[in-house]
């Protein structure tokens, strides 16, 4: 079988951090030392550094593909095969070929060149890659089309991160290494900002190092290593749900702080039976601690404490372990070491074992184990050893019994080991050990010795009372036990609910956690919320939660080991054991917990139903008052202006005539206007606009959207090169005519409105800049509400409708409308709209990674193609353009 090719790949932190360049240099190194590479295709986007680069290497010609009456040039697979290079250089992993290409991606040739035998080195920025698409739109507003699976990326045999500073890489930026002049403004105050820099880079980090954990792991287990390597610093916090929780997370918190990029794991071990013996008010704290101390908090199930908690700390490669000293009585000290001895002889010389003092040290173990009335496993095993073997040993170590009063003795010391067996381990042992102990003494003690015969009277009475009396001390040993474990199970009952009633009071509402409390509570596996449909008679999961790992879903009460209803339609539903009767009292209060959850939210949701209501009857209230008040002031011109020319007893000069008739047409141009944003307002408001999408060009509508404004009062800007944006030309039109009509009503009559059109990512952004008294910032969302006018509008009227239906078409068409600040004084109203995308009916042309990132359509070849853009651009064009 032939050798596959190894993969090497540069991931970039952001674009221009220099992936290309370090590919290239490192092409430099291995040319010089003799090895046969060759460039299969590399992406210079007219970078001098990054051309200079290429000189000296072999460089295989481009494959030229026609597509929708345009050329494209992309990797030719074919001929890197035939010349079946040692080393190909493949740039942008994620770029998307050009219909008809061997391949639909790029990363798909590279696997080609791979099978071959070829090995490959590429780039691929963090933001390509499938799994953070939605993070990265969340941070930069760019969702970036261009992806490449994850896997692919982690089966690389290399990945080394190219990474620089925010100001660094914006340094970059301002000198003109990354994008041409004219863009480098947008680009900076926009896709480079620093808070977006720094976020690309900690994802980038983040998830190098997670692929480094993978390598580490992976390597662990090839080679069968338990011990613990001591990467970095990984810190286990063993808690028990007692109150010193805190103060172990806050020194583990400390210890981590002295190591950078320590990690703290706080891990709770719970017994896989009944209710747990922690506090769940202490377990809640801790974890909301933990977690704003930047660890993690983990659940984990296992009988033998010790072991589960040193299997925890090896899982995830952890090299020291934060237990606090013990809060057993020192009687108590004789049932076992306990789990901080036990952790830290077990723990070998992998993990080091921190044991830290604490104000609860030594002042007991607080809340017992509630597990109804059975005393614990080690107890009752040491209370059938001393049942049974104590008579037995007792019998061996006494002398030849002496004559007379001395049998009197004896039973005392068989009544002592029968009282000991009998507080030990409750009332089995002891009435075995009374049993035992009763036959012994009458066989080797009671004359005839060694039969099984009383010669004389009191010794009967002796071993009889011997008897009753232990029979009597396991009673109430047992008894107290008993009651020793329901008022722990009351203890543990009443701080449960407790908590769930102060969850109320303070209006916790998330269903999630409550049931993640429920699971952890009672140790199950998965907890859900079940809803049953009264017409269908079929049941549904509302929500549910499950253990790490655990895939068992629950749809309906027979899929539940557990399930307890509330009222008719409702019921909450547990996996993992069948729980005994006595603690579904407790279930109970969770199911109508979450049921009280459930009714909640559902009452959230009617009295958003209800506000939305009212809104509407607020906006028809509006309405009115804008029919019987703002549309009368046109009305009113109008019918002057009919009176005044149907007078007959007046006549009007020609000039008189046309000044009439122009103010009954402004009043008419001017009512039209009046009643059509109304009417779009009211489509806005019931939810009726659905816009036409379509791709289209930003000449076609702007000019027209200005015919409502006098000539030389706008200055218009659109370049050649903006690519198509996916709009509604009706929609796109009224919202460009009521935002500029805006600004020239608030701007001063000797300075233009200035519009401008620019490119930013996958977004193109229509700024109309007017030199106004501008918003303050409190206010620059109360513009867009309906009915709201800021401030004298110094010329003409209006309901204050405009900038509200030109937001509510823009959300329509999947843009936004925001205002800003105009340097030097005035509003800027920034309207941003997608790019169309080829299923609009638009070329879909090759793209690559650096050119989709911050300045152009993911799909256009580079920031730097400009001219090539127009040119694919007006072919397409419905016709010539005018301005």
């Amino acid at each position: 079988m032939a050798r596959r090719g190894r993969l090497r790949i540069y991931l970039g932190a952001a674009p221009g951090v220099g992936k290309t360049y370090a590919m290239l240099s490192e092409a430099h190194r291995r040319t010089e030392r003799g090895a046969d590479l060759v460039v299969a295709l590399v992406e210079h986007h007219d970078r001098p550094r990054t051309q200079v680069l290429l000189h000296g290497l072999e460089q295989v010609p481009r494959r030229e593909l026609r597509y929708r009456d345009s050329v494209f040039t992309e990797m030719d697979t074919d001929a890197v095969l035939r010349r079946a290079p040692r080393v190909a250089l493949v740039d942008e992993l994620a770029h998307t070929n050009v219909p008809g290409s061997r391949n639909q991606k790029r990363w798909q040739d590279i696997d080609e060149l791979l099978d071959a035998g070829i090995d490959v080195i590429s780039t691929v920025n963090i933001q390509h890659l499938e799994s953070l698409g939605d993070v990265v739109e969340s941070i930069t507003g760019v969702r970036q089309r261009e992806t490449v699976p994850d896997e692919v990326v982690r089966r690389a045999d290399q990945i080394e991160l190219v990474d620089m500073t925010p100001e660094a890489l914006r340094r970059r930026l301002a000198h003109g290494n990354v994008y041409a002049p004219d863009k480098v403004d947008a680009a900076l105050s926009h896709y480079f900002r620093p808070g977006n820099l720094t976020a690309l880079r900690e994802l980038a980090l983040l998830w190098t190092a997670d692929r480094v954990d993978a390598y580490l792991q992976q390597y662990r287990n090839e080679h069968n290593i338990r011990s613990t390597w001591h990467a970095r610093e990984r810190i286990v916090v063993g808690l028990t749900g007692g109150p010193e929780g805190a103060t172990l997370i806050r020194r583990a918190a400390r210890m981590a702080a002295k190591s950078s990029g320590a990690e703290i794991m706080a891990a709770y071990i719970s017994r896989a039976d009944g209710l747990t013996s922690a506090s769940p008010r202490e377990l809640a704290d801790q974890r909301t601690l933990v977690e704003q101390l930047g660890g993690t908090f983990h659940h984990v199930i296992g009988d033998d404490v010790p072991s589960a908690l040193l299997d925890f700390a090896r899982g995830v490669n952890a090299n020291q372990i934060v237990l606090g000293s013990s809060r057993r009585k020192s009687w108590q000290y004789m049932f076992g070491p306990g789990v901080g001895a036990t952790v830290a002889r077990e723990s070998d010389s992998d993990i080091d074992v921190h044991i830290v003092t604490h104000s609860e040290v030594a002042k007991g173990r607080g809340l017992p184990t509630a597990r109804g009335a059975r005393l614990g496993r080690s107890r009752l095993l040491a209370g059938w050893l001393i049942g049974i073997l104590g008579p037995v040993l007792l019998t061996l170590g006494l002398a030849e019994p002496a004559p007379g009063a001395e049998f009197a003795s004896d039973v005392l010391l068989f009544l002592s080991v029968t009282v000991l067996a009998a507080l030990t381990g409750g009332l089995r042992p002891g009435l075995t050990s009374a049993m035992v102990g009763s036959l012994l003494l009458n066989y080797y003690f009671a004359r005839p010795t060694e039969q099984w015969r009383i010669a004389e009277g009191h010794n009967i009475v002796a071993i009889i009372v011997f008897f009753a009396i232990a029979v009597s001390v396991a009673t109430v040993v047992d008894r107290s036990a008993r009651r020793t474990q329901q008022a722990a199970r009351l203890r543990a009952e009443s701080e449960t609910l407790t908590l769930l009633a102060g969850s109320v009071l303070r209006g916790e509402d998330t269903l999630g956690a409550l049931l993640e409390r429920a699971r952890e509570t009672f140790g199950m596996e998965t907890a859900a919320l079940l809803e049953r449909d009264l017409e269908r008679r079929r049941w549904s999961c509302v929500r549910s939660v499950s253990v790490t790992g655990q895939t068992r879903k629950l749809d309906g009460p027979e899929d539940a080991d557990v399930d307890v209803p509330v009222g008719e339609h409702t019921m909450l539903a547990l996996a993992g054991r069948v729980l005994p009767a006595e603690d579904r009292r407790v279930l109970s209060a969770f199911a109508a917990h979450a049921a009280v959850i459930l009714d909640r939210q559902q009452l959230k949701t009617e009295a958003m139903r209800a506000h939305k209501l009212a809104e509407g009857n607020r906006i028809r209230t509006a309405l009115l008052a804008a029919v019987s008040h703002d549309l009368r002031t046109p009305l009113a011109a109008i019918k002057a202006g009919v009176s005044s020319l149907r007078s007959d007893d007046v006549a009007w000069s020609e000039e008189d005539e046309a000044d009439l008739l122009e103010s009954i047409e402004q009043g008419a141009d001017r009512l039209d206007q009046l009643v059509g944003n109304l009417l779009d307002m009211s489509r806005l408001q019931t939810g009726t606009v659905e816009p036409l999408i379509r791709g289209m060009d930003l000449d076609e509508v702007v000019p027209r959207a200005l015919g409502g404004v006098p000539e030389n009062v706008v200055d218009l800007d659109i370049p050649e090169t903006l690519p198509y944006v996916a709009a509604d030309p009706g929609l796109l039109e009224r919202s460009v005519a009521n935002i500029v009509e805006n600004a020239v009503k608030y701007s001063p009559a000797d300075t233009p409105v200035r519009v401008r059109a620019s490119a930013l990512g996958g977004r193109v952004e229509l700024r109309v800049v007017d030199r106004g008294p501008g918003v303050p910032d409190s206010d620059k969302e109360r513009i867009f509400e309906p009915f709201q006018r800021y401030g004298d509008t110094p010329r003409g009227n209006g309901v204050g409708l405009g900038l509200a239906v030109a937001r509510g078409f823009a959300e329509a068409m999947h843009g936004t409308l925001d205002a800003e600040d105009t340097p030097g004084g005035g509003l800027t109203m920034v309207l941003t709209l997608p790019i169309a995308q080829p299923s609009l009916g638009l070329p879909d042309p090759a793209g690559g990674e650096d050119a989709a990132d911050p300045l152009t359509d993911d799909t256009a070849p580079a920031p730097e193609g400009a001219d090539g853009h127009a040119e694919r651009k007006a072919a397409h064009a419905p016709g010539a353009r005018s301005r």
